[in-house]
């Protein structure tokens, strides 16, 4: 069993309040739940599942085994009162239970009314597996310093095909099997649709966001237009914005928007669309940067969760259509900007360009191509899988 990235984090913070993880649909919340459970509170524990009538019972009961040190709630933002109900039972129990939630919905975007939680809960985003945590090469990273890599160049290597190929989930990635893939890509989004988004919101035509799904992945990586897929779809702007919203909260997809700066003369709305599962992206030369764009964001949502910085991931492209691919920023500060590219031919005028006008302290043109990692008019030229090792 692989143990998650987030095991010792989540473990520290059960002992003052409560905490939440989110995260797509089958990325191993529950897993990684009950694995904490087993590894630390042994037989003290209660798994409680929304979805399992029993469960559901002596949830809506409060009827808590006496033995039990450690509850686990596990999809129970589909109740329409969760947040009160979990409010009353912390506030009730919380010197007698430490209380994990997970859930396949954004659990702290779901507000369905009444007492706020706030101050009595951590929050954390799970990701499917990335090359830093399967290669077990955590590098010790601060903001504004250098990025440290690994050293174990055929490790990252192997990984990195390995997840290039199967994607991030633990499920298929663990099989490595290309049938296991292929039903994995037909069954996921059904659930999504017809499991998750259906049993809370108000979705009537169900078959046309299905069409929806299927047109996102060729939307990958460029500019991301509402407007566009209201024509192709044939409904209204309010309708397309709120369909891609529910995709969105639901861990489907992410879009990054452009960095604003007085400096720059920076485009103000167009994002660009990546998807949670890069294994679905035929185009490897698109699935490569959406991989890097998936590591990103888990890097920043860890340094978030876990540390308190306030890290976030943009791209960079000015009126004059000069683009980078990446930058991630603390505090509104640039840290590091990121190109990716499929083999190294020259360095792309648009990096040196930004990385002088907005004196970003780090640059990288990351590649596919592997064995490169050197530095030219202060930019670093680097192999993907090496670059990827330095992230969480």
């Amino acid at each position: 069993m692989i143990k998650r990235y987030l095991q010792k984090h989540v473990l520290v913070d059960l002992r003052e309040k409560m905490v939440f993880i989110s995260g797509p649909r089958q990325v191993g919340k529950t897993t990684l739940a009950q694995q904490i459970a087993s590894d630390f509170f042994r037989d003290k524990y209660a798994y409680l599942n929304w979805d399992n009538r029993e469960d559901r019972r002596i949830i809506l009961a409060g009827t808590f085994p006496a033995d039990k040190q450690l509850l686990i709630f596990d999809e129970i933002h589909k109740y329409r009162n969760w947040k009160n109900y979990l409010k009353g039972e912390y506030d009730k129990y919380k010197d007698r239970f430490q209380i994990l939630v997970t859930g396949s919905a954004r659990l702290d975007i779901y507000k369905k009314g009444g007492d706020s939680l706030l101050g009595r809960y951590h929050s954390y985003r799970l990701h499917p597996l990335s090359l830093g945590e399967l290669s077990g090469e955590r590098m010790t990273c601060n903001p504004f310093k250098e990025i440290g890599f690994g050293e174990d160049h055929k490790k990252q290597k192997e990984l990195f095909n390995l997840l290039f190929k199967f994607g991030g989930f633990p499920e298929v990635f663990i099989k490595q099997s290309e049938r296991a893939l292929r039903r994995w890509h037909s069954q996921r989004v059904d659930r999504i649709i017809r499991e998750d988004i259906r049993d809370i919101e108000n979705i009537r035509d169900i078959s046309v966001l299905q069409v929806l799904v299927e047109i996102l992945p060729a939307k990958v990586g460029s500019l991301f237009s509402l407007n566009s897929l209201r024509e192709d779809l044939d409904v209204t702007h309010k309708t397309i914005s709120l369909w891609v919203e529910i995709l969105e909260k639901f861990y489907y997809h992410f879009r990054i928007y452009p960095f604003q700066s007085n400096i720059i003369r920076a485009l103000r709305k167009e994002p660009k669309l990546y998807l949670w599962d890069w294994s679905e992206i035929s185009d490897e030369d698109v699935r490569i940067e959406n991989l890097i764009a998936s590591h990103l964001l888990k890097f920043c949502h860890f340094l978030f969760d876990t540390e308190g910085y306030r890290a976030q991931l943009y791209y960079l492209r000015d009126k004059e259509q000069r683009e980078v691919d990446f930058l991630v920023v603390v505090d509104r500060r640039p840290w590091f900007c990121v190109e990716v590219k499929k083999s190294y031919k020259d360095i792309p005028v648009s990096l040196k360009y930004f990385g002088k006008k907005i004196k970003i302290p780090f640059i990288y043109e990351v590649v596919r191509e592997e064995n490169l990692d050197f530095i030219k008019d202060n930019i670093r030229v680097i192999s993907a899988s090496k670059f990827l090792s330095g992230l969480a």
